[in-house]
C-alpha cells in the first residue's frame, strides 16, 4: 500500500517537472497588423539600429527598458522586459535571442510581440507609441494537464493568492512592478505564483492588466495546477512547485534603481500641437467603463452596423445613455482615420452634427462616444412604408433645412473647412424632435479655407451619392458633398432609394442602418 502511495507520488511530480520543463521551452510570437515594411525601407534601418542596441548588454539590473529611434514615420518605438526573478546575464542573453527570434518570425511587419522562456524575458516594437500604454491583446494561455484534487477549493485560494499578489506588484516603482508568493492549499499543496507588469504602467492600470488576466484563467486553465496568463503588459504564472528565485527578489529590493541612459542618438518624435493634446486626453474615456455601459457590447445593446463597426447603446453609471462605435479591427479605419474622426469632432460644435462626447482605446480596440440619438437614421424613415406614411410635408422641409444648417457649418461657419464624403441617408441621425444631425466623420477631410478643391487616389463614399468627378477621377471639394445633399433631397421628396431613381425600382423594406 505505501509502495503504491509512493509510485503515484512519484508519478505526480514526474508530471508536473515535464510541464514545468514545457513551459521553460515555451516561445511565443505575435505578429501584429500595422502594416509591413521593406528590406531597404527607413523603417528597417531603424529597426535593426534598435534591436542591435538592445541586445548589446543595455539592459540595466532592473530588467526593463525602453528605447525607440528615428523619426515619424518611420520611427521605431521599443519595450523589453525580463521576469523579476531573472539574473542579469541571464537576462541580457535572453534579450538577445529575443531580437534574433522576433525578426526571424516577423521578418517585415512594423509590429511585434515576443516572449522568449516561460517569460524569462519580453521584447515588443511598434511604429506606434507603446510606453505607458496597457496592452491585453494578444493573450497566450500554457498550462499544464494536471488537474487539482478539489478543484473548487483550490481555485478560492489561488485566486486569494493572486489578488493579494496583485495589490503587491501594482505598488511598486517606475523600474519594478512584480510580486511572488505561496499559499497552502486543500490535500497539503503549496501554490506558488509570481505577477508582473511592465513598470511604464501605472498603478491603476497595472492592477486592471492583472486582475483581466486571473478573470482570464478559468476560460483556458480551470482547476489546472500549473498555468500562465500573457499579456504584452502583464502576466500570471503559478504552479504547485517554486519556481521563482526568491533570493534575486530580495536582492532586488535593497538595490537602489539606476538611472537610465538613452540609446545612440535617438531623433525626437514631433509634438502635436499643446492644444490638441488637451482636447484628446479631456475626451478619454475608461475602456472598461464603456464595456460595462454596454453590457460587454452584448447584441441586445446593438443599435446597428455602421460603416467602421457596430454601434451599440450604453449607459453610464451618472445615468446618460451614449451610442459607443466599436471600430472593427479589419475594417479600412486604422489609426489616422480614427484620430482624424476625434479631432475634427472635437472641434465641431453645432445643434445639426453628432456630438462627440470621447473615445476609448483598450488594446487593439478603439471606440468612440457619442451622444444618443433617439430616432435613429433618417433612411429609416423616408424608406419605411409605415414611417414614411406619417412624415408630413412640413416634418420633411424642417429635417432638409437642418441638414443644409450642418452642411453650411462644415463648409463655411466652422473655423475649419470640412468636406464630409460621405453625406447620405444612413448618416442622417434625428433627434427625439426630428432635428436632424449628420454623423459619421470617419472619411472626412480637411481642406484649406481658400482650396476649392482636391484630389485623391483612394475613393471612399457611397455610389449613387457620389458625384461624378469624385467617382470617377478623384476630385472632391464642397460641391461634392452639395451632389450628395441632392440626392439625399430627392430621397426625402420621393420616398426612394437613390438607385430606385435609375431602374424604376420602388423598395418597400425597411432599412435600419443606424451609421454613426
Amino acid at each position: 500500500m505505501i509502495m503504491s502511495s509512493q509510485r503515484k507520488l512519484l508519478a505526480f511530480y514526474f508530471i508536473v517537472l515535464a510541464n514545468l520543463l514545457a513551459l521553460v521551452k515555451a516561445q511565443h510570437y505575435n505578429c501584429g497588423d500595422n502594416g509591413n515594411y521593406t528590406s531597404n525601407s527607413t523603417y528597417k534601418a531603424n529597426l535593426n539600429t534598435l534591436l542591435s542596441y538592445l541586445s548589446t548588454n543595455n539592459v540595466d539590473s532592473n530588467g526593463f527598458y525602453n528605447a525607440s529611434m528615428g523619426q515619424n514615420p518611420d520611427r521605431v518605438n521599443a519595450i523589453v522586459l525580463c521576469r523579476g526573478d531573472a539574473q542579469l546575464d541571464t537576462c541580457r542573453t535572453c534579450i538577445q535571442n529575443a531580437t534574433i527570434a522576433i525578426v526571424k518570425n516577423c521578418p517585415y511587419e512594423m509590429q511585434a510581440d515576443a516572449i522568449l522562456g516561460s517569460e524569462l524575458c519580453m521584447l515588443r516594437y511598434s511604429n506606434e507609441t507603446i510606453f505607458g500604454t496597457m496592452s491585453t491583446y494578444p493573450v497566450w494561455w500554457v498550462r499544464n494537464s494536471v488537474n487539482a484534487s478539489s478543484p473548487d477549493q483550490f481555485n478560492i485560494y489561488l485566486r486569494t493568492l493572486l489578488d493579494n499578489l496583485q495589490v503587491q506588484a501594482a505598488s511598486g516603482g517606475s523600474l519594478r512592478k512584480v510580486a511572488a508568493g505561496k499559499i497552502t492549499a486543500p490535500d497539503f499543496q503549496t501554490i506558488f505564483a509570481l505577477v508582473q507588469c511592465t513598470p511604464d504602467l501605472s498603478q491603476e492600470e497595472c492592477k486592471k492588466c492583472l486582475n483581466t488576466a486571473a478573470l482570464d484563467l478559468p476560460k483556458c486553465c480551470k482547476s489546472q495546477t500549473g498555468a500562465e496568463v500573457l499579456y504584452p503588459s502583464c502576466y500570471i504564472l503559478y504552479s504547485l512547485t517554486s519556481f521563482y528565485n526568491q533570493s534575486r527578489l530580495e536582492e532586488l529590493k535593497q538595490v537602489p534603481p539606476p538611472p537610465q541612459t538613452a540609446p545612440p542618438q535617438p531623433l525626437p518624435i514631433p509634438s502635436p500641437p499643446p492644444e490638441d493634446i488637451n482636447v484628446v486626453e479631456s475626451l478619454h474615456y475608461d475602456f472598461y467603463k464603456i464595456r460595462a455601459a454596454t453590457n460587454d457590447f452584448s447584441e441586445d445593446n446593438k443599435l446597428g452596423q455602421g460603416g467602421f463597426g457596430p454601434v451599440y447603446k450604453g449607459k453610464l453609471l451618472s445615468g446618460q445613455e451614449i451610442a459607443v462605435k466599436r471600430l472593427s479591427r479589419n475594417s479600412g479605419q486604422g489609426d489616422l482615420e480614427f484620430k482624424n474622426e476625434v479631432l475634427l469632432l472635437a472641434k465641431l460644435q453645432h445643434r445639426n452634427l453628432v456630438r462627440l462626447l470621447g473615445f476609448s482605446i483598450g488594446g487593439k480596440e478603439k471606440l468612440l462616444v457619442y451622444e444618443f440619438v433617439e430616432n435613429a437614421s433618417l433612411d429609416h424613415f423616408i424608406f419605411g412604408s409605415t414611417e414614411h406614411s406619417n412624415l408630413d410635408w412640413q416634418q420633411r422641409y424642417k429635417i432638409i433645412k437642418g441638414i443644409t444648417r450642418g452642411l453650411l457649418y462644415l463648409h463655411e461657419d466652422s473655423r475649419l473647412r470640412i468636406i464630409h464624403r460621405d453625406l447620405k441617408a444612413s448618416n442622417i441621425l434625428l433627434d427625439g424632435d426630428m432635428n436632424p444631425k449628420i454623423a459619421d466623420f470617419g472619411m472626412a477631410r480637411l481642406v484649406l479655407t481658400d482650396e476649392t478643391q482636391s484630389n485623391t487616389s483612394r475613393i471612399v463614399g457611397t455610389y449613387g451619392y457620389m458625384s461624378p468627378e469624385y467617382a470617377m477621377h478623384g476630385q472632391f471639394s464642397v460641391k461634392s458633398d452639395v451632389f450628395s445633399f441632392g440626392v439625399i433631397v430627392l430621397e426625402i421628396i420621393s420616398g426612394q432609394k437613390s438607385y430606385s431613381f435609375r431602374d424604376g425600382h420602388n423598395p418597400k423594406g425597411r432599412n435600419y442602418g443606424i451609421f454613426y
